[in-house]
């Protein structure tokens, strides 16, 4: 079975609509030890399907769109936060703490973008907010891995000790991760059926008219919303003031999108969002499982509230297990998984290609809500979907024979695909977008705006209004 298979069979799609999918394999896209090209292709792949697929059927069509797979869009996507450039000016993708470091014996990785990871870390550390890289360096030179690990979580910070394979197949987590499907999908009630709203123009945008309330942060999750919002969605991003994302990660992910700051424990902003709550259709949350349920956002009470919705979580260890509500990040993800050994050595570890994990999650993820939609047309009743990077890595790592299909072509660089264009940011060079079917989209619609500065409302008519 290929992994486009694996890939669609998850997210609960007819294996007869499988032949719609073609590809043009580039060799030399997304290098690695591990079949990070087929899985990253997979991926892409039945995002675009179900796009597709419920284009189709909003638009009356009597065949569904044929999808094309590059392996070269591919691979420039899945490396758009390295492609960005905003007024020539290239992106800042690691802070200085983020990075392997030698342990007493052995390594440990760490995740210091934001500030107050940073802060964490090295108060965990018992250092002083400038301390020199060397300083840090000296501190865990004589501190234990596993020591480092725990200690830096207990503070609230990120830090993940260097595993083998087996040594995570051996672990707790990785046992409960192994337990758990790919994408779990949930029907959470007895909903009534979703209308099928005729869609037509062109391009085919499957998701207009959906209002997608974005409660994400960091590359998985915008990823997955901004295709949604290529796909015609409007897409409001929603964050908390005293939380603020990193500039150029905004401009590269929440293209297509709106952005827009409400602080939930404030009366007035809680009244707002519970407005725009009630007129979603697709609620995105990528918030470490139970961090937003005091907010009446679990799966259960978003049911009981706003019945019919679709329900997406993201998150980096899954919803269950010792590591449940811990922070994490691709990076960390490969460490703790062992895929950090597999493409180095436990002497000196490696990394993938691209933070596929973050990539090919997002994309499973935008194509498991819109399958949703699919069987809500169907079947009715609100719909949850989770998915985790460590979920994905297992399928990365699991060893299955794959079908890597014959190179019809180098992969020559990224220049097919990007694309310029001017915003409230500068000009910015950007990826397009890989998710490509026959009468789609081939770019977004809108570029970003200034993070948090859009008014915390929906933009236009809903669906079928």
């Amino acid at each position: 079975m290929t992994d486009t298979n694996v890939a669609w069979a998850a997210l609960g799609g007819d294996p007869a609509l499988l032949p719609r999918i073609s590809t043009v394999v580039r060799e030399g896209a997304l290098p690695s030890r591990l079949p990070v090209r087929e899985v990253a292709r997979a991926c892409v792949g039945v995002c675009a399907l179900a796009a597709a697929e419920w284009g189709a059927r909003r638009a009356g069509l009597s065949a569904v769109p044929e999808v094309r797979v590059d392996d070269g869009a591919v691979a420039t996507a899945f490396h758009s936060e390295r492609q960005l450039l905003v007024d020539g000016r290239e992106p800042v993708n690691f802070a200085p703490l983020s990075r392997f470091w030698r342990t007493a014996d052995g390594w440990v990785r760490t995740h210091a973008n934001y500030p107050h990871h940073r802060k964490r870390l090295l108060g965990a550390l018992g250092l002083a907010a400038d301390t020199s890289v060397e300083t840090v360096a000296a501190a865990l030179a004589e501190r234990s891995s596993f020591e480092v690990e725990e200690s830096v979580y207990a503070a609230g910070g990120l830090a993940v000790a260097l595993r083998t394979p087996g040594e995570w197949a051996a672990h707790e987590q990785g046992r409960a991760i192994a337990a758990h499907p790919l994408v779990g999908r949930e029907r959470l009630d007895e909903a009534p059926v979703r209308p099928v709203v005729p869609l037509g123009g062109e391009p085919l945008l499957p998701a207009a008219g959906l209002r997608v309330l974005d409660l994400t942060r960091v590359i998985a999750g915008p990823v997955a919303t901004r295709t949604l919002a290529l796909l015609g969605a409007d897409v409001l991003r929603i964050d908390a003031p005293h939380l603020p994302e990193l500039l150029d990660q905004h401009a590269d992910m929440d293209i297509g999108k709106r952005s827009a700051v409400l602080d939930l424990r404030a009366a007035a902003d809680r009244r707002t969002f519970e407005e725009l709550l009630a007129e979603a259709d697709v609620v995105v949350t990528g918030y470490r499982p139970g961090t937003l349920d005091r907010f009446g956002l679990s799966f259960e009470q978003l049911a009981e509230r706003r019945p019919g919705l679709v329900v997406a979580q993201l998150s980096a260890w899954g919803a269950y297990g010792p590591w449940g509500e811990r922070r994490g990040f691709d990076s960390l993800v490969q460490v703790a998984t062992g895929i950090a050994v597999t493409e180095g050595s436990a002497e000196q570890p490696g990394a993938l290609p691209a933070q596929a994990l973050d990539h090919g999650t997002g994309y499973l993820l935008a194509g498991a809500v819109l399958r949703s939609l699919t069987e809500q047309t169907e079947e009715g009743g609100t719909r949850a979907v989770r998915l985790a990077l460590a979920r994905t890595a297992a399928w990365l790592t699991d060893g299955t024979t794959r079908d890597t299909g014959s190179a019809q072509a180098a992969y020559d660089g990224p220049a097919s695909w990007l694309a310029e264009t001017d915003s409230a940011l500068g000009r910015l060079r950007h990826a397009l977008p890989p998710v490509r079917f026959a009468g789609g989209p081939v770019d977004w619609a809108r570029p970003p705006g200034r993070w948090g500065k859009d008014p915390a409302r929906w933009d236009g008519a809903p669906l079928g209004g």
